[in-house]
């Protein structure tokens, strides 16, 4: 097909393509043995779980979300100049940890972008299949409005803020996380399209991960106790048996409808959460591990941000071929929400 053939022949709706990508990791690696220093006993450290990556990178206690996905968009606008981000139709944003609770950070990012899109939505779901969450809105904005273009850009911005601190820095969880901002443009074209998209929430799921104090006090009342996602034993079991099986579902169910086996998939990229996860996942899809990117011990857990990360690296080191099949799969929280993607790569180098 012609990139400007807009008709996805399979549903008669425009094809809509992600043809470019960038992200951004703050500051300069922190080594483990920053957290090290603190650790304390816990039983939950020998946990698969919280096997911690070799680095990760840690925001600016002053750095804010939109100065992340401002800098993430910076190889955008030097590849196709500041108008092409400009003058785009749609901005999607996730933030992991919004810097205002009261509004997202999405206005102000077109402020600094200089955009006046028609459509600006700040999802907050979605977690770590948020990135593909949001190319689905995108997709269907583009092809039921006049809509051209979208840019997505997803923010985690919890590992220095949340788990540095004083109370938090011991614990068995707070190596994992790293921050980081990935960003996406797409376009309502075939040039390099969307092949499918499923997305699944499970609302059963829905109340196994908490954000507490580790006391009575609510995160925005003050007092003792420092906020943090918290874990027992029994939940990670949980969590870790629906992740294992929730990706590889939603990544064959799409490989299912475009005809493609797992194992004849191109590049296969997932969110990064930790060492097991990844081998499993490669496994229930019979691919080889240099087919399936790792960046979790250069990054850590990057939660969102962890996939549109990690093949931005691939991509960037050569290794993603032009009109290869790239299939994006992730589960978010103690697993209710998953989401799955392939797309047909046609991103720059």
């Amino acid at each position: 097909m012609h990139p400007m053939d807009f008709t996805d022949p399979a549903l008669g709706l425009p094809a809509v393509s992600l043809v470019d990508i960038a992200s951004y990791l703050p500051g300069e690696p922190v080594p483990t043995e920053y957290f090290t220093q603190f650790s304390r006993s816990d039983r939950m450290a020998k946990n698969v779980m919280f096997r911690a990556p070799h680095g990760r990178h840690h925001r600016g206690r002053d750095e804010t979300a939109v100065d992340m996905v401002e800098r993430a968009t910076a190889p955008l606008i030097e590849r196709r100049g500041a108008d092409a981000i400009a003058n785009v139709d749609v901005l999607l944003t996730h933030t992991q940890l919004p810097d205002n609770p009261v509004m997202g950070a999405g206005p102000e990012v077109a402020r600094r972008l200089g955009m006046n899109p028609e459509w600006v939505l700040d999802i907050h779901n979605g977690g770590c299949a948020a990135f593909i969450y949001m190319m689905s809105l995108a997709r269907m904005i583009l092809r039921t409005t006049d809509a051209r273009t979208a840019l997505i850009a997803v923010t985690q911005n919890t590992a220095g803020p949340v788990f540095t601190q004083t109370e938090i820095r011991g614990l068995a969880q707070a190596p994992v996380p790293g921050d980081g901002c990935g960003v996406g443009l797409l376009v309502k074209d075939n040039s390099a399209p969307i092949l499918d998209i499923e997305c699944r929430t499970f609302p059963e799921f829905a109340g196994d991960m908490e954000f507490s104090t580790g006391s009575e006090r609510k995160y925005w009342e003050p007092g003792e106790g420092q906020a943090c996602v918290s874990f027992t034993e029994s939940k990670i079991t949980k969590v870790f048996a629906r992740g294992n099986r929730l990706v590889p579902e939603l990544a064959l169910a799409v490989c299912d409808r475009i005809g493609v086996k797992g194992r004849d998939i191109d590049t296969f990229v997932t969110n990064q959460p930790n060492r097991l996860f990844l081998r499993n996942w490669r496994d229930a899809l019979e691919l080889p591990a240099e087919r399936h990117p790792d960046s979790f011990d250069r990054c850590g857990n990057l939660f969102a941000a962890g996939i549109p990360v990690t093949l931005d690296l691939e991509n960037r080191a050569g290794r993603v071929r032009n009109d290869s099949v790239v299939l994006l799969s992730a589960f978010a929280h103690a697993g209710d929400f998953a989401a799955a993607a392939a797309i047909r790569w046609g991103g720059p180098r």
